[in-house]
């Protein structure tokens, strides 16, 4: 193993971008870099997005409420083109200050409520409109237990793994061999819940699955870094049982287009304002 001989400075200061696929919308501070307001539609859920691993958990289960015929639930889903900088915009960071996508505003009440954070979005809309999220208290508890670990062990996943496997400029063999180690370990953790269970949460599909699958499920289907032979991904069969059947569901089919701006051109839909859009 041979690394560079670099030596931290005794203060760190930004001099130069990072390298990388992100490296030019990387920067030190927070707040907006220019005035732009943001979009409202006709509907009272106003969401803005981008079709990564996080914007799709919202647009997944969004979907999966349409689906029970929740006609509330009716959402406009705005394109937020993240390697343009759109999310440092002043609308957006009125939305979500920490300038990440997925950012909801929900314009039912007065004031309307802003929602940042995946996580936080799926437990609001669950909560509000009462579906995947169990109501007895142990269920509840053991649905926010992986709701909470896939918003933990995420970063390592594609801040750590994926961003050296995938997007660093250079490959270095202790970061990948570093995150590596901790995807797959992680992967376990997962592997071994899904043996003795169909979903996160017990015998029903929640919040806590939609939250994981964009993340871990796409990862062992190989849609995700295009690292499932690197992860020997076919040794966490209990994982890949459970993606393919989250993987059939239609409003997961939907949920997945929105907001998706690459790809074969029918999976694409930059922007969603009605059910039709989708047909």
């Amino acid at each position: 193993m041979t690394q560079s001989a670099y030596v931290p400075p005794k203060v760190w200061t930004h001099e130069a971008p990072s390298g990388g696929e992100f490296a030019n919308i990387n920067r030190p501070v927070a707040g907006p870099t220019h005035d732009k307001a943001l979009p409202v539609g006709q509907h009272p859920l106003q969401l803005y997005s981008l079709a990564t691993p996080n914007g799709v958990k919202v647009t997944i289960l969004l979907e999966e409420l349409l689906a029970l015929g929740i006609h509330e639930v009716e959402y406009d889903a705005w394109l937020i083109r993240i390697t343009q900088g759109e999310q440092f915009s002043s609308g957006f960071v009125e939305v979500n200050p920490n300038s990440k996508i997925p950012a909801l505003l929900d314009r039912s009440v007065e004031p309307p409520i802003r929602v940042f954070e995946s996580g936080s979005i799926l437990l609001y809309l669950a909560e509000k409109f009462g579906h995947f999220i169990p109501a007895d208290p142990a269920g509840r508890a053991e649905t926010l237990n992986w709701l909470f670990w896939q918003m933990g062990s995420a970063p390592y996943l594609g801040g750590g793994f994926g961003h050296f496997y995938a997007y660093a400029p250079e490959k270095l063999e202790y970061p990948i061999n570093r995150f590596t180690m901790e995807a797959k370990r992680q992967l376990d953790v997962l592997n071994q819940r899904l043996a003795e269970s169909p979903y996160l949460a017990g015998e029903q599909y929640s919040i806590a699955d939609i939250a994981v699958w964009p993340w871990y499920g796409q990862l062992v289907r190989g849609n995700l870094y295009s690292a499932a032979e690197f992860l020997a991904a076919h040794e966490y069969r209990h994982v890949q049982r459970w993606a393919e059947v989250i993987a059939q569901r239609p409003a997961v089919q939907r949920g997945q287009r929105v907001n998706r701006t690459w790809g074969e051109e029918a999976s694409q839909l930059p922007e969603r304002h009605k059910a039709s859009d989708l047909d």
